[in-house]
């Protein structure tokens, strides 16, 4: 019997703004323990019985990122490989590419495990038991769903009503009235959003109750461009074919319209991480409830959290707040509000404000820049290039660039020339050369870039030669 876990990797986590945004979304938040979230599930995944490979459905621009943050718990120990969407279209069609590569790789009676990366399970051996007993009920041709025994009459969740593992219904969120009955029977379990069943099973059930997403996703994933590494399988999906497929979850499109689903009760330690209260309470609160993360001084103030990634935050007689503090962007908000944080990331998305996207440090495959200042006619950057990285062989047509290393060495392309930059030394990329900056060494290459010219986004860049398929 061959496992392979699915890890779904799509969501922005816009109630965790301003940590987590479209390029930095929820998966990727690191908790106080310093491992992210994604990084647990991976964690997770990898502890199951069986497992043949994990393979990752995500965001094209995420690739690389995730591939680090795997490889940081890892260390080659489990094979990974990729389905890159070049956009979202919900959980039924990412989970129905998995299932057409798990059944094409492993045949049909291979089991898929569909975790969602942003979710936290505290309790690893519970977790394991529940998911042997979900592998022996899907063995038998059944769509399993995890189930959470629910401990207060959450509104934000869908809920199961069952008995044993026998589904009757899946119920939208509820009221807090209709919460609280749910809770009161013991009828009720919150839908975690967890799945394991065959290749085949689910395949069958999708073409019968969704056969125009079934096949929709299996024309994109046969066109689809698959690179085959040693251990690993890369599919880019077609953007054209892939934009043809209807958005829709899977509960609606299979799990509410299946005859033969099952359910399996859970107890462990199961949480969404779906708002900032949720995140907070994973910190040690102090006598007065309140509780922190950075550098962080409270006085008089009481039921607060406060997280703070660079500079001292300070608060005086404060009272049932959340404050989040980065680098470019403040977040002061009421216990009470913490749901509508995703109001003011829609807002900032009408307006075209950056934030709601990226921050000031964004990552690439080579490492990561920060941009430390901009004006009229000017960008200043903190460039970090990883020991055997090097950025692409590109061209700018409207600015020049100022390379200073600060630490390590650079190996330089300008022009026709190729040399290497010390530290304490520096060198000028005049606009309209060629040019490429590589680390040669074994530590990290620090150096900062001072841009001049009349138009300085990033897309003033053309790309010759590119590492990471980056140019076709």
């Amino acid at each position: 019997m061959k496992v392979v876990p699915i890890i779904l990797s799509g969501g922005v986590g816009a109630r965790l703004w301003p940590v987590s945004r479209e390029t930095h979304p929820k998966p990727f938040i690191k908790l106080a323990d310093g491992e992210s979230l994604l990084q647990k599930a991976f964690s997770r995944a990898k502890a199951l019985p069986h497992v043949a490979e994990i393979l990752t459905v995500t965001n094209r621009e995420l690739y690389f990122k995730t591939r680090d943050e795997y490889r940081a718990v890892n260390a080659g120990q489990v094979a990974t490989s990729y389905i890159l969407e070049p956009f979202g279209r919900n959980t039924a069609p990412a989970i129905a590419a998995a299932a057409n590569y798990v059944a094409e790789t492993y045949g049909d009676d291979a089991i898929l495990v569909v975790l969602p990366a942003d979710h936290l399970i505290e309790k690893r051996d519970a977790f394991l038991a529940a998911v042997n007993d979900a592998i022996e009920l899907a063995k038998r041709g059944l769509l399993v769903t995890f189930g959470i025994q629910p401990t207060f009459p959450e509104t934000g969740f869908g809920y199961i009503e069952s008995e044993g593992n026998k589904v009757h219904r899946f119920v939208e969120k509820p009221s807090l009235e209709k919460a609280q009955e749910y809770l009161a029977s013991g009828r009720y379990l919150w839908n975690a959003g967890m799945f394991c069943f065959k290749a085949s099973t689910f395949l069958d059930e999708l073409d019968r109750c969704a056969h125009d997403i079934a096949s929709a996703v299996r024309k994109c994933v046969n066109a689809s461009e698959k690179i085959m590494h040693s251990s690993s399988m890369q599919i880019e999906l077609d953007a054209a074919l892939f934009k043809q497929v209807p958005d829709l979850s899977v509960d609606y499109a299979v799990m509410e319209r299946s005859q033969c689903v099952a359910v399996v009760p859970c107890d462990f330690g199961w949480s969404d991480i779906g708002s900032w209260s949720a995140l907070s309470a994973l910190v040690p609160a102090d006598e007065h409830g309140n509780s922190w993360q950075g550098d962080v001084m409270l006085r008089d103030s009481s039921d607060c959290y406060v997280q703070s990634e660079r500079r001292l935050v300070s608060g005086v007689g404060l009272e049932n707040l959340i404050i989040i503090d980065t680098a470019d962007a403040l977040l002061i908000v009421d216990r009470n509000k913490v749901q509508d944080v995703k109001k003011v990331v829609e807002h900032l998305k009408a307006m075209g404000h950056p934030a709601y996207r990226e921050h000031q440090t964004m990552h690439r495959p080579w490492g990561t820049y920060t941009v430390i200042e901009q004006g009229d006619r000017f960008k200043i950057k903190r460039i970090e290039v990883k020991p055997g990285a090097s950025l692409s062989l590109q061209m700018h047509h409207h600015r020049s660039e100022h390379w200073v290393v600060v630490s390590g060495q650079a190996k330089v392309v300008n022009g026709d020339q190729e040399f290497f930059v010390n530290t304490n030394e520096s060198t000028f990329i005049p606009a309209g050369h060629k040019h490429r900056l590589e680390n040669p060494g074994q530590v990290e290459l620090v150096m900062i870039e001072v841009q001049c010219g009349d138009y300085l986004g990033e897309d003033d860049i053309v790309r010759f030669e590119d590492h990471y398929g980056r140019v076709k």
